[in-house]
């Protein structure tokens, strides 16, 4: 979900809600990345090194493909099917899993394949994040090598000015040029659907490629390139995903409207005004987008293609920083501090580490390929593959947690995973065509969550293993009570039912306690936010201890200081000059123990050891914690 969703659509909700300003909104964060892939989809399908034929038959043929992909894909399975599959509102393959594995419960060996699938989705989906702003800001500056000569050696580096400048402005948030978002990508609908209109009143022939029987033709006369050709005919279809993702901020209902009486139209439009343009001339090929406007507007259009870029770009940005902080509260990613950019909306976040790991890949992406051409060849192995991931959670999904009838479920599912492998098994290719990057980038970022997520596991395993029990620990205090200081002392601990090493440690060398000791425990649930009501619970001990448990949504920002001010039990007082935080923190020493492989411990302990701490994650105040240190083998 991206920030800039969340600030259009909370801004809007006050007034309509399903009006208008609802539609505007989802057009403007929604559709970026897609409403962009006229830029260069059908570019790469003719000039790709696919060998299509520019021919009638040829043209009509990739049309008819171009058409009933986004019918069968985006408007069937992601907007009439997968957007039903919500988390309380919430979207996007980390909400998608959650589901799945909450269905497959009583399944230990499928969920262990769900995660795996769900890991590898939002690890491809970092790759898409990193092309996207790369291929879409290259693909609209290129427009100036049709408007003046010689000035290609000028491309790389004002779409690096371009790029630069938006990751860094991220730290200011997006919310003073988020309410122009809507405008420009409804004034870029319009544009596309508008040239469309233009190219197909000099061909009107195309139009004959709505009919399937062209798609059908194209396979059984071109037999080897029939399925090679799906690996550009995907490029179309880039942004899918983010109609799931942006669901939680707009609704499924604005979503699918705008899907339907702007986008679509405008999309289908506009291919097909560019194959009318290249009937008319084969020449075309080469850049039929901006090929297809007039003199007169090919510079406007450069500009508006640029701003429309830089939205579908920010939009894909700000996904990132939603989708890792859902992965921090879901156990998968190292602990980071999460900026909220916005006082106002919850969902305008800024993560420092991701913005300035997409900046370099995009950097580094945009002067290796030098092209949106060259970088076609990269996009399309991260989209399938997150596609692919998202049918097999959502087959999950139709038959175990909706129940869905087999003979109903099973023919969709299998109907989407067919043209999913298809797309897929076209893109494969690529991996030695520069398709490896976004490979090797989702596999890295698979090892890190995977490794992340089992060295947790691993750690509290072996703290468990010399943990003291509450109550035998409360009882020996009143044998041999300790010097009592005035205050309340709060000690973190990831177990209720165990006492924490920081309050050991804390007995060990100063022999004193608070008048008051809290022992908190912060629970992420698998729900997007947790009510109120439902935020804490509080257990009394006596002799002035208490069990404190806090739960927070894998949307939320855990603020342990302001949700304990919730706490209205008159034995205790979280005043801030009185209150005083304990936290612990682990070394890891990597051993020949049998847990992880030796590599993976090592960088199990790098990864502990850089991580944001719990102070700055759980907001905790600067001047009021005490950090205490233990080393453990795993």
């Amino acid at each position: 979900m991206s920030d800039v969703a969340a600030g259009t659509a909370e801004h809007h909700e006050g007034h309509s809600r399903s009006g208008v300003g609802m539609l505007v909104a989802a057009v403007g964060v929604v559709y970026g990345d897609i409403g962009t892939s006229p830029l260069y989809t059908m570019k790469e399908v003719f000039i790709g090194g696919y060998g299509v034929p520019v021919s009638h038959d040829g043209i009509l043929g990739v049309l008819s493909l171009i058409f009933w992909s986004l019918i069968w894909v985006v408007s069937i399975k992601y907007v009439l099917f997968v957007m039903r599959a919500d988390n309380q509102g919430e979207g996007g393959v980390m909400a998608l899993t959650t589901l799945a594995l909450r269905a497959a419960q009583a399944y230990p060996r499928l969920r262990t394949v769900l995660v795996i699938f769900g890991l590898i989705g939002a690890a491809l989906f970092y790759g898409d994040s990193m092309i996207t702003p790369a291929i879409s800001v290259l693909s609209a500056v290129e427009g100036l090598e049709i408007a003046f000569d010689g000035i290609e050696h000028w491309v790389v580096p004002l779409s690096l000015i371009v790029l630069v400048g938006l990751f860094l402005i991220q730290k200011h948030g997006t919310e003073r040029i988020g309410t122009l978002f809507g405008p420009v990508m409804v004034l870029w609908f319009l544009a596309l659907g508008a040239l469309g209109l233009y190219g197909i009143w000099q061909q009107p022939e195309v139009l004959k490629a709505v009919n399937p029987a062209w798609a059908v033709n194209f396979f059984i006369a071109h037999p080897g390139i029939g399925v090679a050709i799906l690996g550009a005919v995907v490029l179309a279809l880039t942004g899918a995903e983010a109609l799931y993702a942006d669901m939680g901020h707009f609704g499924r209902k604005p979503i699918a409207r705008a899907w339907f009486i702007l986008v679509l139209p405008a999309l289908l439009l506009n291919y097909f005004g560019q194959g009318a343009m290249i009937l008319v001339n084969p020449e075309a090929a080469r850049n039929p987008f901006y090929l297809l406007a007039p003199d007169w507007a090919l510079l406007p259009l450069v500009g508006l293609a640029t701003m429309a870029t830089v939205i579908a770009s920010q939009a894909v940005i700000s996904g990132a920083f939603s989708l890792t902080q859902q992965a921090i509260q879901l156990g998968y990613v190292p602990r980071m501090f999460i900026q909220h950019t916005s006082r106002h909306e919850q969902g305008q976040i800024y993560i420092a580490a991701v913005n300035w790991a997409l900046m370099i890949a995009v950097v580094l992406l945009v002067i290796g390929f030098e092209s949106s051409g060259a970088l076609a060849a990269a996009y399309g192995v991260a989209v399938t593959g997150t596609m692919l991931c998202t049918t097999v959670l959502m087959g999950v999904v139709m038959l175990l947690l909706w129940k869905w009838p087999p003979l109903l479920a099973v023919p969709l599912i299998v109907g989407f995973l067919v043209v999913d492998g298809l797309f897929f098994a076209a893109n494969l290719p690529k991996v030695v065509q520069g398709g490896a990057f976004p490979v090797l980038a989702g596999a890295a970022l698979f090892i890190l969550m995977t490794t992340w997520k089992r060295g947790r596991q691993l750690l509290v395993e072996h703290l468990d293993e010399v943990a003291l029990s509450l109550p035998i620990f409360i009882g020996s205090l009143r044998s041999d009570p300790p010097h009592r200081v005035k205050g309340t002392a709060v000690f973190l601990s990831a177990r209720s039912d165990a006492v924490p090493h920081a309050l050991l440690h804390n007995m060990l060398h100063n022999q004193v306690l608070h008048e008051q000791v809290v022992l908190l425990t912060v629970i992420s649930e698998d729900t997007p936010r947790v009510a109120a009501d439902r935020r804490f619970e509080v257990e009394a001990y006596g002799d002035g201890f208490f069990r404190v448990v806090l739960h927070f949504g894998f949307m939320e920002e855990p603020d342990v200081p302001g949700a304990l001010k919730l706490c209205h039990l008159s034995e205790l007082d979280f005043s801030p000059m009185r209150t005083t935080y304990f936290l612990s923190r682990e070394t890891v020493i990597p051993s020949k123990v049998v847990g992880m492989a030796r590599w993976r411990e090592s960088l199990f302990a790098f990864l502990l050891k850089n991580a944001n701490g719990n102070l700055r994650y759980f907001n905790l105040p600067l001047n009021r914690v005490i950090e205490l240190g233990t080393q453990v083998e795993i």
